[in-house]
């Protein structure tokens, strides 16, 4: 009769355990490892933004246009995940004032995942303070030359 009584003894706490804590274990890694992803995904999608800015940058800023407004559609996926987000710019000035960085910075709705990106482009750039809206359909990345003078910020078309 006693090694029934020790054999429950051990094989409870060891079915607790289990049953307990093996969901409760596998469900946190699993949500740290989505998490994690959707992390790697909103930066690819940042750096890809900015590199899209910068190549508009470097296309328009040459002596060919010398005046106007082109708009890009957003090359950018609607959502990561399941997710939409959200983008907004800054432009800083380095302290030897020789460029200008823009920083974007993308925040994922719901679950708010964070990611940034930086690029440098010339003196002659300003922002215009504006939102890009990743679920929306009509979004895209505006840029007005006028007296040399680039500037750029987020839209949806009217």
């Amino acid at each position: 009769m006693p090694n029934i009584t020790i054999e429950y003894v051990i094989l409870i706490p060891i079915l607790f355990s289990q049953v307990i804590l093996f969901p409760y274990v596998a469900s946190t890694m699993a949500s740290s490892w989505e998490n994690s992803q959707r992390d790697i995904e909103l930066q690819n999608t940042a750096d890809h933004l900015v590199s899209t800015i910068q190549q508009l940058y470097l296309t328009i800023n040459g002596e060919d246009i010398l005046i106007g407004t082109v708009t890009h559609e957003s090359p950018l996926p609607i959502t990561v995940g399941p997710y939409p987000y959200v983008v907004t710019g800054a432009l800083s000035d380095p302290p030897d004032n020789s460029a200008k960085v823009l920083t974007l910075t993308l925040i994922l709705d719901e679950v708010g995942n964070t990611a940034t990106a930086s690029t440098v482009l010339g003196v002659n750039v300003n922002w215009l303070p504006s939102t890009l809206r990743s679920n929306s359909a009509d979004a895209y990345i505006k840029v007005e030359k006028e007296a040399q003078v680039l500037t750029f910020s987020f839209g949806d078309v009217d």
